[in-house]
């Protein structure tokens, strides 16, 4: 195999770009049983890995020298908002005033920082203008964009001026804004039927109010227990499933009796709610990281006061939450809410993750092995086994000494081929 100038830090032969690469690791995190392995050949054929086997130097040079590096598999956020394309704004009317060419054109430098961060997958997890996601993934997929594995939503399945809408029950929005509006479980069944069957991988309920729009009250029930188990066996018999967004203690219950894969947020988690979690084997999707961005950031540049009380009344107190579902042996993955900071900062949630009673390897697997686990590509991505996607970064030092490691990816792979 021919390779380019020796000691070059992430040299890369032409071969990286044809069908096989070798990739030398110096370390070698391994989510799935918990170790660091030395000096490994990473051998990727057609963008999917072959074998990880030990390093031997009768082999010949890799294609792309790591030896210097700790290589982890690619990063996976189970919460974004890459397809809106847009980061947290004082104006909550912002979508509105965007064509639809232009939020996507906002999504294509989005989607690479995304990548370019170390998150080779990610689940955006709804947009204002439905589908929009659903064109973006498309155009990942076919190579026209550079960016993360996309599962998307499609739109959010929401009460009309609930937390799924733009701005509220005072804005009137055009049609492509309320794919997900439901009033009744008929309409909420028949909306998830549309959107699966108009390219959404997976639906998203708002079981609560939310925090960044105005009018909700994040505690609050918005979604009807009936209206969410109408969509989450619609969606399972089209061979998908329901996430829920929910804040308050009581929608959180509501949503896991419904059926969804996995909470978002849970920032009123209650003990009652982490045992129902554990009995139905829903994932917590906890966001504890951008609670301190909203907070520095949105009072600087003066976003609504709504906004910013409702962040100071669940900050606190979910990150108490996500401690206490640690500590009880909850499953756990890793979601940021993409969108709400600028994109590509998402690395920092794993100090906060330790900080909050995780070990690095905990955190680390909830962005590898567990939140592949929730997508249902569990042996895919998240992992470095034969036959998984050939998704890999790498970082300086050792990130189970010093979790903020991982907020400086180095380099990142995507099916076998360098994208930094």
């Amino acid at each position: 195999m021919k390779t380019l100038l020796a000691g070059a830090a992430f040299s890369v032969s032409a071969a990286a770009a044809a069908d096989s690469v070798d990739v030398r690791a110096g370390r070698l995190i391994d989510p799935v049983s918990a170790t660091v392995l030395s000096d490994r050949r990473i051998h990727i054929v057609d963008g999917k890995i072959a074998s990880v086997t030990a390093w031997q130097s009768a082999d010949g040079p890799a294609a792309v020298d790591w030896s210097s590096y700790t290589v982890l598999p690619g990063l996976i956020d189970l919460h974004t908002h890459i397809a809106d394309g847009s980061v947290g704004s004082s104006d909550p009317t912002d979508p509105l005033k965007h064509r639809e060419a232009a939020t996507i054109l906002k999504a294509v430098p989005a989607a690479k920082a995304m990548l370019r961060a170390g998150f080779t997958t990610v689940r955006d997890v709804g947009v204002y203008r439905g589908l929009t996601d659903v064109s973006l993934r498309d155009a990942i997929n076919a190579g026209e964009v550079e960016g993360p594995r996309m599962f998307v939503a499609g739109a959010y399945i929401t009460i009309p001026g609930g937390g799924g809408s733009v701005a509220g029950p005072k804005v009137p929005t055009p049609a492509e804004f309320r794919l997900g509006e439901v009033r009744n479980a008929a309409e909420a069944q028949k909306r998830t039927r549309y959107l699966l069957e108009h390219g959404a991988d997976f639906i998203k309920l708002i079981a609560t109010g939310a925090v960044l729009t105005l009018g909700g009250v994040p505690g609050a029930i918005e979604l009807t227990p009936a209206e969410m188990k109408a969509a989450c066996d619609e969606a399972k018999a089209h061979g998908s499933y329901c996430i829920a967004h929910a804040h308050g203690a009581e929608g959180i219950k509501a949503a896991i009796r419904a059926g969804v894969r996995t909470i978002e947020h849970a920032s009123f988690l209650d003990a009652e709610g982490i045992e129902l979690a554990k009995r139905h084997g829903v994932w917590l999707d906890m966001d504890i990281y951008n609670g301190d961005w909203i907070e520095e950031v949105g009072t600087r540049e003066g976003w609504p006061a709504e906004y910013l009380r409702k962040n100071r009344e669940t900050t606190d107190v979910q990150r108490r939450g996500f401690t206490a579902a640690v500590k009880a042996g909850a499953k756990m993955t890793f979601g940021t809410d993409a969108a709400v900071y600028p994109y590509g900062l998402g690395g920092h949630q794993f100090a906060y993750m330790v900080r909050y009673g995780m070990t690095p390897m905990q955190a680390i697997q909830s962005a590898t092995t567990e939140a592949a686990k929730a997508l249902g590509k569990e042996g895919q991505v998240g992992t470095l086994a034969a036959g998984a996607y050939g998704d890999l970064v790498a970082v300086k030092g050792e990130p189970l000494t010093d979790i903020r490691t991982l907020e400086h990816v180095q380099a990142v792979m995507k099916e076998g081929r360098l994208v930094r």
